[in-house]
């Protein structure tokens, strides 16, 4: 990674409470989208980019900020004519075996069933799955950095505080794929393993 960028957007906040946007700035959910996404296609068109990361239409598991960058993101790819567009999910059966896990190993966690089978993608939708053990560490300590969501009293946090003290190789046999939707792409039977590969 050479270059970070950031748009100027608080965040936004997971639960049912949207809050007023600070003194300084808007939260993203509150943003433009069309005022957004020129914003980041002048970057892509800067970067040359072939490909656009971003998030499924449900927001993975519904955050509003995830749910506004796939908006954000998918009209930014048109603005900037990239014709590529990945979208970050996880297969939703598996996340319910996750789930079931929990309940299992008593990690108390509450979580909405009905909104959990609304939530990611369903396994046939999914276009790539990418091995990233080897970055376990990496991905663990960017989970850590979500000192909100780690430490808070939210409902992820009590599962977001067990994964950030894995063992990193058990981080990497549970958290060690990242799945993606191309939306452009026909279904597959078996997903590409990496984000550079397409029809």
């Amino acid at each position: 990674m050479h270059r970070v960028e950031h748009l100027g957007y608080a965040d936004s906040g997971h639960g049912p409470v949207l809050y007023p946007d600070p003194a300084d700035r808007q939260r993203f959910a509150r943003a433009d989208t069309d005022e957004a996404a020129e914003r980041l296609a002048a970057l892509l068109r800067e970067e040359n980019a072939d490909v656009l990361l971003s998030y499924d239409s449900n927001g993975g598991y519904g955050h509003r900020d995830h749910v506004k960058v796939h908006h954000v993101g998918k009209r930014a790819a048109e603005l900037a004519g990239v014709e590529r567009v990945l979208e970050a999910t996880m297969p939703r059966d598996f996340v319910e075996r996750l789930m079931r896990l929990t309940r299992t190993l008593r990690i108390p966690f509450r979580y909405d069933t009905d909104a959990l089978h609304a939530a990611y993608s369903s396994g046939s939708a999914i276009t790539h799955r990418v091995n990233v053990r080897r970055f376990a560490r990496r991905k663990q300590a960017a989970l850590a950095a979500h000192h909100s969501q780690v430490s808070g009293r939210g409902r992820l946090a009590s599962v977001m505080q067990l994964l950030v003290r894995l063992p990193t190789p058990i981080f990497g046999l549970l958290l060690g794929r990242e799945w993606f939707v191309e939306p452009a792409r026909t279904p597959v039977t078996k997903p590409a393993t990496s984000i550079f590969a397409h029809n």
